[in-house]
């Protein structure tokens, strides 16, 4: 049962055809990273309780799908504007259960209103192709066909945008949708669902159902669920392709990643060194896109790295709500215990901890860590192999970009880069040998927009098809080809 709390948000429910539900099975509370207060509670979601989502779900599609595409897409116009209505009271929300900042947190709901906008387009989106004649007396066309039920699985570092990279696609395309959010901030989730119930989308076209591992499993294993989309840890989004695929859905799992920064000896020192910090160090590293290793042509390495020492040195560790600080709370005690693991891991391999973060909330509350540096580490190093999700960034001198390039490539995972660099040339090297499905070139995140796919390869995805745009739209949808023949046309 809930416990006592001074920070309440009351208690999560489910929202399963159009009412608002409690889980039928004992939770957990949602806490406040930054105090380890309790802001409220959330249930987990049994068996049965999936099973009523995906029942109100299949009864919603056969309507929903044959509802003209202009008419499904207004109930999405109407929820862009209530999340612009409510920006700043989402904005807070996800602030306090998640720890992040006041920007990030604005940052990341525009990014998940983006993705309304786009999925608005869905009358385009949608389209397939024609070719008349395409043999003698014969027409054909391709027809893409929405195919029932889809559930995402969403992490806890963007609880507010991630949902909105499947959402509104599945909903436009005519399919009903189960989205399975964190159970560590479900807060901004729940505030999300009840703007959709007022947006008066169809009963069980758009349903919320909570939960943990059990209730994830549920949803894999139900036979009228078509596909699942996930975000997450490597290994769970393995699992989760694994066990999806032998139950016969389409699954795409966006997994973990290890993301490089590239230096190039003609780029604009200054400018790469703000960036490269910003990226590894906004969202405290909770992130899949945060840049946590940096390669750096020798000549500048250097000079290089003292830059980076003061710009993390400028970085100001506190509550997300309070506007001066520019790194949050990490998500939970034991994962900031993680992360400081891996910093003391970083020590006993060899490398130097230029910036010391170390005792920064060790003597008050909530999951504190300071930023922390380390400079000459190499390949081989625990810290340059493994995701560390926390506010640790390494750096590494290289003979050259191309060798940059090699040892990023040498990486289990293929999410992001970044290279800063003044020569063109550099530039096209990066953009053919690179191997990671989001690429930038003088930015410090590789961040899609909305209307790209959101990339990934290697043991950063597993699928066919990604997030966001057009790839969603396919995945969401099948193409039925009709060929129409009159002999006396």
């Amino acid at each position: 049962m809930p416990h006592d709390t001074t920070e309440r948000f009351g208690t999560v429910k489910n929202y399963v055809d159009g009412e608002w539900v409690a889980p039928g099975a004992d939770g957990q509370n949602v806490v406040n990273p930054a105090t380890g207060n309790a802001l409220g509670y959330v249930g987990f979601s049994t068996g049965e309780d999936v099973d009523a989502a995906v029942e109100a779900g299949l009864a919603a599609f056969e309507d929903w799908r044959e509802t003209p595409v202009e008419a499904r897409i207004q109930p999405l116009f109407e929820l862009k504007r209530l999340l612009e209505e409510h920006l700043d009271e989402l904005t807070e929300t996800l602030v306090r259960e998640h720890g992040k900042t006041m920007g990030e947190a604005r940052g990341e709901l525009r990014r998940g209103i983006e993705n309304v906008e786009v999925a608005c387009g869905i009358p385009t989106l949608m389209q397939a192709g024609h070719v008349q004649h395409a043999a003698p007396d014969i027409d054909e066309t391709a027809v893409r066909e929405p195919l029932g039920v889809f559930a995402a699985v969403t992490p806890f570092n963007f609880p507010g945008m991630i949902p909105l990279w499947f959402l509104p696609y599945a909903v436009a395309t005519g399919n009903s949708f189960i989205l399975k959010p964190s159970e560590r901030d479900p807060l901004v989730t729940q505030r999300l669902f009840e703007l959709i119930d007022e947006a008066r989308f169809p009963d069980g076209v758009v349903q919320l159902v909570n939960g943990s591992v059990d209730t994830v499993d549920a949803l894999l294993q139900h036979p009228d669920v078509a596909g699942i989309s996930f975000v997450g840890s490597t290994p769970v989004a393995k699992h989760v392709y694994e066990k999806a695929a032998a139950h016969g859905k389409r699954v795409q799992a966006q997994g973990g990643a290890k993301n490089h920064v590239v230096v190039s000896a003609t780029a604009d020192l200054e400018f790469a060194a703000e960036k490269t910090v910003s990226s590894a160090l906004a969202c405290s590293g909770e992130r899949c896109l945060a840049n946590d290793v940096v390669l750096v042509e020798e000549s500048v390495y250097e000079e290089f790295v003292d830059l980076l020492a003061a710009e993390t040195e400028k970085q100001v560790v506190g509550d997300g709500l309070d506007p001066e600080t520019t790194v949050g709370p990490l998500i939970t005690p034991e994962h900031e215990e993680r992360v400081r693991e891996y910093v003391e891991t970083g020590l006993e391999e060899g490398a130097e901890l230029v910036v010391d973060g170390r005792d920064v909330g060790r003597d008050g509350e909530g999951n504190f860590l300071g930023p922390c540096l380390f400079r000459d580490v190499t390949p081989e190093m625990t810290i340059c192999q493994e995701e560390i999700f926390g506010p640790v960034l390494g750096a590494m001198a290289v003979e050259s970009v191309a060798e940059g390039i090699e040892v990023m490539n040498r990486s289990d995972f293929g999410n992001a880069a970044s290279l800063f660099t003044e020569s063109g040339s550099e530039a096209r090297q990066f953009r053919h040998r690179a191997e990671a499905g989001n690429l930038a070139v003088n930015a410090g995140t590789a961040a899609p927009m909305a209307f790209f796919h959101f990339g990934g390869q290697k043991d950063s995805f597993f699928g066919d098809l990604h997030a966001q745009a057009e790839d969603v739209v396919r995945f969401y949808t099948d193409e039925t080809v009709y060929i129409e023949r009159w002999p006396n046309a």
